[in-house]
């Protein structure tokens, strides 16, 4: 016990405890100072990278890659060695990342998921940064691709952060991903009203606005008859496809508004009611209200 008193006393003894620090100090500053030449050139390197890929032409969604595996390589690099000057033995932490890795990934399996499903993305590029897309029930812009997540702006000013995985085992519609896109007005007429002449009032809306692609047919067909009315639909297609919403919300109105002009009937659906008199079995004594 004695001994184990006097060896404490040594430890925690002032004079030893301020030659510790002493001798640790010169260590700290080299990680401080380690630390922020990483930090520097982490964010030095990554600027001169997208200013270089920009120069080359290089998409955004490429870019915002490059940047983020400079981002974490050099960042891991960084602690890495400043861990070093500190005299910890990053061979012994290396190597116990194995079994410590095993734990996380139990533990994190679902952060790990959304990194893999983001690698997978940038691999697969099915959609870049600047996009119109469609994933589930989202609509919106895609405005950041990020190893965990991708950020959507949903068109009234929403920002979403849609995780990775969801991605990878959603169906994902792209408004934008293709050059052109064909947008479809639907409109009901009476039974009675010419097709043909609906036809010709319809594709006058679109020939000759410059909004829609000339050198593609435009088309007016019939997709559904009913008792009442019929549904016409006018398909177009857009010269510039981001504005697809726009267009679309403009277009319906100028069919309504030509429709309303040249008199053609677009009756309501109506539903005729008849009264049915019930008649119960003789002798069966009437319903209690």
């Amino acid at each position: 016990m004695n001994a184990l008193l006097a060896r404490l006393t040594q430890e925690f003894d002032p004079r030893t405890l301020v030659n510790a620090v002493m001798l640790w100090i010169p260590n700290v500053i080299v990680a401080a100072v380690t630390l922020f030449v990483f930090w520097a050139l982490n964010r030095g390197t990554a600027r001169a990278a997208r200013f270089m890929m920009s120069r080359a032409k290089v998409d955004e969604t490429a870019i915002s890659f490059v940047e983020t595996v400079i981002r974490y390589a050099l960042f891991t690099v960084g602690v890495v060695t400043a861990l070093g000057q500190l005299g910890v033995d990053i061979t012994g932490i290396l190597a116990s990342l194995g079994v410590v890795g095993l734990t996380v990934g139990f533990a994190a399996r679902d952060a790990l998921s959304n990194i893999i499903s983001g690698l997978f993305i940038f691999w697969d590029r099915p959609f870049v940064i600047g996009d119109l897309v469609e994933i589930g029930d989202t609509y919106g812009e895609v405005t950041d691709i990020t190893m965990r997540s991708t950020r959507v702006v949903t068109p009234d000013g929403k920002m979403l952060a849609i995780p990775n995985s969801t991605i990878l085992n959603t169906t994902v519609a792209s408004y934008t991903n293709f050059p052109h896109l064909r947008i479809a007005i639907e409109a009901t007429v009476g039974v009675n009203v010419d097709i043909e002449q609906v036809r010709s009032l319809l594709t006058a809306i679109v020939v000759g606005d410059h909004d829609y692609m000339q050198d593609r047919p435009v088309q007016v067909v019939v997709t559904a008859l009913g008792d009442y009315n019929n549904t016409v639909e006018l398909r177009a297609w857009l010269n510039d496809e981001k504005q697809h919403l726009r267009a679309r919300f403009a277009l319906r109105e100028k069919v309504y508004a030509t429709l309303q002009a040249a008199g053609v009937d677009m009756p309501f659906e109506t539903i005729a009611l008849a009264p049915v008199e019930v008649r119960g079995a003789p002798g069966t004594p009437p319903a209690e209200a």
